[in-house]
């Protein structure tokens, strides 16, 4: 099918485009890698009286870390997770999750900002950022303000994000000594949508017990969850199994899942407590110096 009409609009900042969105009130959408909106306009299914394309707004595409944060710019593209030394070195779960999104075409259009605030409660990228205890900087016209990842995500393809803002950049807690972190999903194939996904963030100290633990699901449930009951049992235990065994249960007890083409309610369950595991393994060995 072909869209419906609309206009057309490229600001070369981010103030133009934030006063073109508050013109529109509601009507407009933000245009960055298209991967997501442009095939739902396609079926009609979005009719936006106005697209705004920011992909010529100066500074918007960036991977850099400071003393504090790792800023990632909105239209940085999937594929640069892939290429950034940073991002494989510091935080892998962001290679780990944009290796495997779609194919290299959408991976090279598609952009962070753009997964992570449609509110898809089965993309990857979101229990990532809830596992990394991201926060989102947008700007409207009454200025910036930061929302945390946790607030963010409020329903499915509901976000915290006002018509008439826009996310600018993502600001994630600087990785620090004995951190490591890993996302693994089930998939019918690769590049698909998860069955079941799971995000892990742990940092264990000199004595080998965990100081502070992320833990999120993707594609069970209305949006991305937080696993903070699970997060809460490992603070200060040993990074063992019997931790991330229990860890899973209490997951697992957060999941909802929907039974569809991907699988039964229970299957998908069921899988939770087996990535969750996975991805608390994995992100020991790689707090540990591991791959």
């Amino acid at each position: 099918m072909i869209p419906p009409r609309f206009e057309y609009f490229a600001p070369s900042s981010v103030d133009e485009a934030v006063r073109i969105l508050d013109r529109f009130g509601g009507e407009a959408k933000v245009l960055a890698g298209g991967q997501s909106l442009l095939p739902v306009m396609k079926l009609r299914l979005a009719e936006p009286k106005a697209l705004v394309d920011i992909n010529r707004i100066p500074d918007l595409a960036h991977i850099r870390e400071d003393a504090k944060s790792l800023h990632i710019g909105a239209t940085t593209r999937t594929n640069d997770l892939n290429d950034s030394d940073v991002i494989h070195k510091r935080y892998p779960i962001l290679s780990d999750a944009a290796f495997e999104i779609a194919d290299p075409l959408v991976r090279n259009l598609g952009t962070v900002g753009g997964n992570v605030s449609h509110g898809d409660p089965a993309n990857d990228l979101p229990a990532c950022m809830l596992a990394l205890g991201a926060h989102f900087i947008v700007r409207g016209p009454k200025g910036a303000r930061t929302i945390p990842a946790t607030e963010f995500y409020q329903d499915t393809f509901v976000t915290a994000l006002e018509s008439n803002e826009l996310l600018v950049e993502i600001e994630i807690p600087k990785a620090r000594p004995g951190q490591g972190n890993a996302y693994v999903k089930l998939e019918k194939r690769i590049g698909d949508f998860p069955i079941v996904g799971v995000a892990a963030n742990l940092v264990i100290g000199s004595k080998g017990t965990i100081e502070s633990a992320g833990l999120a699901l993707t594609a069970v449930g209305p949006t991305a969850l937080k696993a903070t009951d699970a997060e809460h049992h490992l603070a200060g235990k040993a990074a063992d199994d019997a931790a991330f065994m229990r860890a899973a249960e209490l997951a697992q007890g957060i999941a909802n899942p929907v039974s569809d083409l991907r699988g039964p309610a229970e299957y998908k369950r069921a899988m939770v407590g087996v990535l969750a595991r996975r991805a608390l393994h994995r992100a020991r060995d790689r707090a540990r110096g591991g791959a």
